[in-house]
Order: structure tokens, then sequence, then C-alpha cells
């Protein structure tokens, strides 16, 4: 039996979020999702996502903060974060990667490179164990 994956969408524009939220759901993915920095990390939370696709710019907390308190609080296990954003400055990326994403998309960005992006994240996931 395969694993079922949950994967946190948080963005705050809501077209972004549902056609995310629907293929993901098609692709057999378990979907969570945030329109804001805070109910990204209450979603982390109830949720326990395996996955998380982060947005920077975010009301309440942007993407940053998000991942920050991601990685300090909450590391009982490797929760691949996947940074996809308009944000294309050099700083940007730096910035999440020193932060530890495991991956920066920019957008626009096609539904096919993203679910590349998850599941090469997934393949990693057994070696993290």
């Amino acid at each position: 039996m395969s694993m079922v994956y949950r994967i946190l969408v948080a963005d705050d524009e809501k077209d972004v979020v549902e056609s995310l939220q629907s293929r993901l759901i098609r692709e057999g993915y378990l979907v969570s999702v945030a329109f804001d920095g805070e109910e990204a990390l209450q979603r982390v939370k109830e949720d326990n996502p395996d996955i998380i696709l982060l947005d920077l710019k975010m009301p309440k907390r942007n993407g940053f903060e998000v991942l920050q308190v991601i990685r300090k609080d909450y590391n009982d296990k490797w929760r691949p974060v996947i940074i996809v954003s308009a944000q294309t400055d050099f700083d940007s990326m730096k910035k999440g990667y020193s932060l530890e994403a495991d991956h920066y998309l920019t957008k626009p960005v096609t539904m096919e490179v993203i679910l590349h992006g998850i599941q090469t994240m997934i393949s990693l996931i057994p070696m993290h164990k």
C-alpha cells in the first residue's frame, strides 16, 4: 500500500489555492489550505502535513516567518517546504534557502513543475526517516 501524502497549500490568492487544491486532490494527495501565515501555522499544527507549498507574500505573517517557525517548532520530522513565490530576486531565494527551504519555485509556474517538485521531495522523504 502506498502512502498518501498530505500537502499544505499556503497562499493568499484564492484562485491559486483552488486550482492547486483541485489538481493535487486529483493526483491523490490529501490537501490542507491556508490563506495567511497564521492560518498556515495552525494547519501545520493540526494537520501535520508532509509537504508544504508556501507563498512568501501573505497577510499576518509572511512565508519567511512561517518557514522560520516551522523549522524551529516542528522538527519532529523532515517536512519539505517548497516556496512558490513571485519574488524572483536573488536575495529572496537566498533568504529562503538560508531558512532551510527545500526548493524555490518562481511564479508564474506551471502545475507540472509544481507536481514534479512535490514528487522529487516525496522521493527524498525515506532518506530522512
